[in-house]
């Protein structure tokens, strides 16, 4: 099941078991079972920490393991085979459970300790999720943590049926107690919080209680990171303020043209950014959505910045760094079919609708991309762009055309998602040569069209284009004093990472150049 490298990193990783682990196994006569028990074999010759048993508990899903401690019933619980992005997640579980301490901040896993409930998730996954680990993780720690909280992670390919019996068409999706309690990325604070109802009050009374910053940046991915890494240097005091650390490159696979890294996930270089920026003093407040902005009073006066949780947040300069989310079709039946066939992850998403007919909207390179993708998965794909030809670079133009099952139609301008009231059965589009309206039947919708700015917070307060993104100078400068913008969010051309970093570079140097002019003495 493993190879012989993969088996010498997992024996280096559970020499750091404290205490013996028990792979409890449910299986039948399938093929998954067959892989599953060869699976927890490789992982059992690697430490004499751990035994497997085999038990036949009718209520419990085939295939499945838990991984729990000799002489307790309770654990947590992987069904299906956790390889692909899941393996990770599978080597932590082992770990925790066998007794090594998490990484994450202690006051974090007290509160996770300190729950009161009973609280039951089940996690739908795909193995080529990226941004199903996270959800995983935090959930497994939490039922090692606390006894009254039980996780299972379900991989969707394997329990097809509970997929359709629950319309999932979206990974990871998440249920507590049999009731559906969320979808997409999470992490543990972001789990916790929801949980636990005190949790907000106490947040905003912290945040409230801090003194005010040099430089506060609104904003955690590239542009943001790129700014408190220079603001720090400075030796001056700096926080961030983001929604979610990472931002959105935490939704982009593959990165080939960050120069000096040849290939890298996004998880993976978001990670290294929050890493980096943790190597110096800053303030890192995450899961922290901005509300208002408030410019300040008087020149050299303090800028205010309000979170969603009743916050307010200070600081000499602020840097507006908040970046971009999926651009929407905005057609009758987009939002009612959300993650119900429409959907803006084919990474994710796209095992769900194995054997399925789908249709990508854009011609751009993610839209080509994710046709690309899909169509090694899907039954076929038709691919629709508005213009008269796609605007994908050539050679992923050429690899799209070479394929059998993919259909390209330009001059396709989508007008409605079709669906059952459950689910989406078909998309309407018209053709912008002819006039004439068609219909297309089929199961998923991939939506690839491009980026738009989070700024509608800012509306009244900065300068925005008619395009919603922030106005700035050469130098990240805003029209409102003290204020600069950095990245995805401002009207600099190419949205690339490595411009948006260099551009987060540049707008810590313009604050800090503002705040000595500013406070200067007479």
């Amino acid at each position: 099941m493993l190879d012989d490298t993969l088996k010498a990193q997992l024996k280096a990783y559970l020499e750091r078991l404290q205490k013996p682990v028990e792979l409890v196994a449910t299986l039948d006569d399938g093929a998954a079972s067959q892989e599953l028990r060869e699976l927890l074999e490789d992982i059992r010759a690697q430490s004499d920490k751990i035994t497997v048993v085999e038990k036949n508990d009718a209520d419990v899903r085939k295939p499945s393991f838990l991984i729990t401690n000799p002489g307790v019933d309770t654990g947590v619980r992987f069904a299906g085979v956790p390889l692909g992005h899941e393996f990770t997640s599978l080597v932590l579980a082992l770990l925790q459970v066998g007794g090594h301490p998490s990484k994450e901040a202690a006051d974090l896993l007290e509160q996770v300790k300190n729950l009161e409930g009973d609280f039951h998730f089940e996690t739908y996954y795909s193995l080529s999720c990226h941004n199903c680990p996270d959800v995983v993780q935090a959930l497994n720690l939490m039922s090692v943590l606390n006894p009254r909280i039980t996780h299972t992670a379900i991989d969707g390919g394997v329990f097809q049926k509970e997929i359709e019996a629950r319309e999932i068409m979206g990974v990871p999706t998440v249920y507590l107690n049999g009731q559906h309690f969320g979808q997409g990325r999470m992490e543990l604070a972001e789990i916790v919080g929801k949980i636990d109802s005190g949790a907000a009050r106490r947040d905003a009374a912290k945040l409230n209680a801090k003194e005010a910053f040099d430089v506060l940046i609104v904003g955690g991915g590239p542009a943001g990171a790129a700014a408190a890494v220079y603001a720090a240097r400075k030796g001056i005091r700096t926080g961030v303020a983001a929604e979610r650390f990472g931002g959105q490159v935490l939704d982009t696979l593959d990165i080939e043209n960050y120069i000096s890294i040849s290939k890298t996930e996004g998880p993976q270089f978001a990670a290294a950014l929050e890493r980096h920026v943790r190597d110096y003093e800053v303030d890192i407040m995450n899961l922290q959505r901005a509300k208002a902005l408030r410019p300040a009073a008087v020149e050299g006066g303090l800028v205010e910045v309000e979170l969603d949780n009743g916050a307010v947040l200070k600081s000499r300069t602020v840097i507006l760094s908040t970046g971009a989310r999926w651009r929407n079709m905005n057609v009758p039946g987009e939002e009612q079919y959300r993650t119900k066939g429409v959907t803006y992850c084919p990474h994710c998403d796209g095992p769900l609708f194995k054997g399925k007919p789908v249709a990508v909207i854009g011609g751009g390179n993610s839209g080509v991309e994710a046709a690309i993708d899909l169509a090694g998965v899907v039954k076929h794909v038709t691919l629709l762009e508005f213009a008269p030809e796609l605007k994908a670079d050539a050679v992923l133009q050429r690899k799209l055309r070479s394929l059998p099952n993919v259909d390209i139609i330009v001059n396709a301008q989508t007008t409605e998602v079709n669906g059952d009231g459950h689910k989406v059965n078909g998309i309407t589009y018209k053709d912008r040569e002819t006039g004439e309206v068609r219909q297309l039947l089929l199961e998923g919708i991939f939506v690839q069209i491009g980026l738009l700015p989070n700024t509608d917070w800012l509306k009244g307060t900065v300068n925005l284009s008619r395009f919603g993104e922030i106005e700035i100078d050469a130098r990240g400068h805003t029209n409102v004093p003290g204020v600069f913008a950095a990245g995805d969010c401002t009207t600099v051309p190419y949205k690339q990472i490595v411009i948006a970093a260099g551009a987060g570079a540049t707008a810590a140097l313009s604050a800090f150049d503002h705040m000595i002019r500013t406070t200067a003495p007479a």
